[in-house]
């Protein structure tokens, strides 16, 4: 059984030094894998990603990433991922990494995702340049996600992980003001999902959603953003053989 931990929006910054790392520090007894799902940072500055780096140097297992739209505001990211980058965090957007884990190969595609909606009550692209970019941007992410999770497969990836910070389906928003869901997520990142397979996908940016849900191919998805799992991190078992389990 392969563990996974996994906690997004953590949203760290100066002063806030030292406020997951004693619980991080206990990873080795209770997962094989962290995974980041985005919104690191307050504002996306580098001192604030160094206060992250701190918190995730050094730990005992293998450290996994997205940015969110937090970690974008400054409108500095390469240098977030670097900085992330130097203290051993593999951050991915629109890529793969696999891990080996008691003789199980773990494969974790990545990518921010976007907005949108879900089916039925979605932008498209029709209309004015601005709104027909704002989905081109969905889709491409999208794009990229399913490339990810494809190229996995075919290179017979034991487990595989779909990692984003926007939601790609609507059953975790539960508890957000419908309103704004078009903002929290699209439908393109469950149908990458689903048409490439996945045995989890993990998600944040939703503060009031619910942690469970699935796509409509029956993947399961979590919410991991922090005020939803209300601890520093969520722990998921994926049995190689048969899937995930809560």
């Amino acid at each position: 059984m392969i563990r996974v931990a996994a906690v997004g929006d953590i949203h760290l910054a100066p002063g806030s030094e030292g406020t997951l790392r004693p619980a991080f520090e206990t990873l080795g007894e209770h997962a094989d894998l962290l995974l980041l799902a985005g919104d690191l940072t307050r504002h996306g500055t580098p001192a604030e990603a160094a206060v992250v780096a701190g918190e995730v140097t050094g730990l005992p297992v293998p450290v996994v990433a997205v940015l969110g739209n937090h970690d974008h505001q400054s409108d500095q990211p390469r240098a977030v991922t670097g900085i992330l980058a130097d203290a051993g965090v593999t951050v991915l957007e629109g890529e793969a990494a696999v891990f080996r884990v008691d003789g199980a190969t773990v494969g974790v595609a990545g990518a921010k995702g976007f907005c949108g909606g879900y089916a039925g009550r979605c932008a498209s692209e029709f209309g004015e340049p601005e709104m027909k970019a704002f989905i081109l941007h969905t889709r491409r992410s999208a794009d990229t996600l399913r490339r990810a999770l494809t190229d996995l497969a075919e290179a017979g990836t034991d487990l595989r992980i779909a990692l984003t910070h926007y939601s790609p389906v609507p059953d975790t928003l539960a508890g957000e003001p419908p309103e704004i869901h078009p903002f929290l997520g699209s439908y393109l990142l469950a149908e990458a999902i689903d048409e490439a397979g996945a045995d989890l996908a993990v998600h944040g940016h939703a503060h009031l959603g619910t942690e469970h849900g699935m796509t409509a191919g029956g993947v399961r998805v979590r919410n991991v953003a922090m005020p939803v799992i209300d601890r520093a991190y969520a722990v998921y078992h994926l049995n190689p053989h048969g899937g995930a389990t809560p």
